[in-house]
C-alpha cells in the first residue's frame, strides 16, 4: 500500500469522526468547534498509533518473535481493547495540571481554542517525529501543546513550573532506569545461561523463573496502570477487592505475585518438555523466550491503550464538555464516541503508519534477539512499577527506548575484550598485507602465474583487513540514531508548545 492510499484512508477516518460530531452537536452555539476538535482528535489518535505503539511491539519484531503484520494485528486489537474497556469515563481536562484553569477566566471559548490548538500541535509534532523515525513521548507532546496554548491565552505565570520541572527530569530518569534494568536482566540471562557449560540444564532452571518474574511484573503493571480508570467499577462488581478509588501498590503487587507463582507452575514443565533433545546453541535458547514476548507485546499494548488514550481524547472530551456546559471544568466525562475515536484511531494509525517506527525500535538502534527483547520488555514493565511507587516522573516511550540503548551498550561492554583481540588481529593482518605488497612490488621474474598468485593474495589480504576495520568501526548501538532520538526528546515540549501558541492565535483570530 503506497503512502497516498494510506494518507487517504487516514483522512477518511478523521472526516468520518468530524461528520459524526457534526451530526450530534446540532445547531448548538459554536458547534463547529466540536467538529474541528473531533478532526484534530482523530488525527492525534492516529499519530499516537503511528509513533508510540512501536515501543510495545518493536522489540518483539526486531527479535523475530513476531512479524510486522502479526505485531500490527495484536497491538491494534489490544490497544483498542485497553482504550474501550479500561480507558475510563472521566478525564482531567488540563493534562498533568500544568496550567491553571483560571488562565481562561470565565470564557469557555478561549479554553476551546486552547485545547483544539494543543491537539493539532501535538499531532503535527508526532507526525513529524514519525517521519524522522524518532520515537517520542506522546504525553510530552500534548503537555507541550497545552502549555503553549495556555501561555498564549494567559501568559507565562499560569504555568506550573514545578510540574514542568518534573517532566524535564523524566527525560533523564526514564531512559537511565529503563536502560539499567534491561541491562541487568540481559546480564542475568548471559551469566546464568549462556556462559554456563551446561546451557540446557541452566535454561531449565532459570527460564521458568524469568518468565514468572515477567508475569508478576506485567500483572502488577497492568493493575496499576491498565485498571486504574475502572477500579471503582471493578470493586462494585467484586466486593472482596479493597474499596479504594484506584488500585494500591500492595494490591497490585499481591496480584502480581499470585500470577507469577501460577505462571511458574505452568511454564516449568513446558520448558522441560521443550528443551528435551534441544541443542544448547544460542538459537535454541532464544526460542524459549518467543511466546513470553508475544504475551508481553499484547499486555503492553492493552496497558498503553488504557493509559495513553487520554492523550488523544482528553482535550477532545474537554472541548465537548466546555461547549455543552459553557464552563471550564477540571474533570470532564468521556462520551462513548470520543473513546471509540481514540481507541480505533490508535489502531488505524498503527496499521497504516506504525511499521516505520516498529522497524526503528526493533532493528535500527541495535541488533535484537529474543533474549535481548525479553530484557527490554521486562524493563518496560518493572521501571513503571518502581517509578510509580517512588513517585518518580517517567515516560513509557523513554523507558522502552532507553532499555534498547541499555541492551546495546551492555553488549559493547561485555565484548570489549574481543574488541582488543580484533585490534591485535588487525595489526597482524595489516603486517601480512604490507609484506605481500612488498613481495609483489619487488617481483621481477617472468613467471606470469606466480605474479597473478601474488596479486590475488594481495587482493584477498586487503579485503580481510577491510573486514576487520569495518568490524572495529561498527558499534553495537548506532550513535547517530541515539543522538537523533535524544534531540527529539529534548525539543518535544518546546516544539509542541511553539506550534500550539501559533495555532491558538490563528484559531482565535479566525473566530473573532
Amino acid at each position: 500500500m503506497n503512502n497516498t492510499i494510506k494518507a487517504l484512508l487516514g483522512a477518511g477516518f478523521a472526516v468520518a469522526v468530524a461528520l459524526y460530531a457534526n451530526s450530534i452537536i446540532g445547531q448548538a452555539s459554536h458547534g463547529g468547534f466540536l467538529v474541528l476538535a473531533a478532526l484534530f482528535g482523530a488525527y492525534m489518535a492516529m499519530n499516537i498509533g503511528a509513533n508510540d505503539v512501536a515501543n510495545n511491539v518493536g522489540p518483539a519484531v526486531g527479535a523475530g518473535a513476531l512479524t510486522i503484520g502479526g505485531a500490527v494485528i495484536i497491538a491494534s486489537i489490544f490497544e483498542a481493547m485497553g482504550a474501550l474497556i479500561a480507558g475510563g469515563d472521566v478525564v482531567g481536562t488540563i493534562k498533568e495540571g500544568i496550567i491553571s484553569p483560571n488562565a481562561f477566566g470565565d470564557d469557555p471559548m478561549v479554553f476551546v481554542y486552547a485545547m483544539s490548538a494543543a491537539l493539532l500541535a501535538a499531532a503535527l509534532w508526532l507526525n513529524l517525529a514519525t517521519w524522522l523515525k524518532s520515537p517520542v513521548s506522546t504525553t510530552h507532546s500534548i503537555v507541550g501543546g497545552v502549555m503553549g496554548a495556555g501561555i498564549a491565552a494567559g501568559g507565562f505565570a499560569i504555568v506550573s513550573w514545578d510540574t514542568m520541572g518534573q517532566i524535564v527530569a523524566s527525560w533523564v530518569i526514564s531512559p537511565i532506569l529503563g536502560g539499567l534494568i534491561a541491562a541487568i536482566f540481559l546480564y542475568i540471562i548471559k551469566s546464568q545461561i549462556l556462559y554456563k557449560a551446561d546451557r540446557i540444564g541452566a535454561a531449565k532452571k532459570v527460564v521458568p523463573i524469568l518468565v514468572a518474574v515477567m508475569s508478576a511484573a506485567f500483572i502488577t503493571y497492568l493493575t496499576l496502570k491498565g485498571f486504574k480508570h475502572i477500579w471503582g467499577s471493578l470493586t462494585e462488581m467484586l466486593s472482596f477487592l479493597p474499596q479504594t478509588k484506584k488500585p494500591t501498590f500492595s494490591v497490585a503487587l499481591t496480584f502480581g505475585l499470585i500470577g507469577g507463582a501460577v505462571t511458574f507452575l505452568i511454564v516449568k514443565p513446558r520448558v522441560a518438555k521443550k528443551i528435551a533433545g534441544m541443542d544448547d546453541s544460542r538459537e535454541g535458547i532464544n526460542l524459549l523466550f518467543t511466546i513470553p514476548l508475544v504475551f508481553a507485546a499484547a499486555l503492553l499494548s492493552f496497558a498503553h491503550g488504557a493509559n495513553d488514550v487520554a492523550n488523544a481524547v482528553g482535550p477532545l472530551a474537554a472541548v465537548n464538555d466546555a461547549l455543552t456546559s459553557l464552563k471550564v471544568s477540571e474533570k470532564a466525562s468521556i462520551p462513548l464516541w470520543v473513546m471509540v475515536t481514540g481507541g480505533i484511531g490508535i489502531s488505524i494509525g498503527l496499521a497504516l503508519f506504525g511499521p516505520r517506527l516498529i522497524r526503528t525500535v526493533g532493528s535500527e538502534i541495535t541488533e535484537l534477539d529474543q533474549m535481548r527483547a525479553f530484557s527490554i520488555m521486562m524493563a518496560a514493565a518493572i521501571t513503571v512499577v518502581i517509578a510509580s511507587q517512588l513517585g518518580l516522573p517517567v515516560s513509557s516511550t523513554h523507558i522502552a527506548v532507553g532499555a534498547v540503548f541499555g541492551v546495546g551498550f551492555l553488549r559493547e561492554w561485555l565484548d570489549s575484550k574481543s574488541m582488543s583481540e580484533k585490534q591485535q588481529k588487525l595489526k597482524e593482518e595489516t603486517e601480512k598485507h604490507h609484506q605481500i605488497k612488498a613481495e609483489l612490488a619487488a617481483y621481477s621474474g617472468d613467471d606470469y602465474k606466480q605474479k597473478v598468485e601474488l596479486m590475488e593474495a594481495e587482493k584477498k589480504q586487503k579485503k580481510k583487513v577491510k573486514a576487520i576495520k569495518r568490524a572495529l568501526r561498527e558499534n553495537y548501538v548506532k550513535r547517530g540514531m541515539v543522538k537523533r532520538i535524544i534531540a527529539a526528546w529534548i525539543i518535544t515540549v518546546p516544539a509542541a508548545a511553539a506550534l500550539s501558541a501559533i495555532i491558538f492565535y490563528v484559531i482565535k483570530g479566525l473566530a473573532s
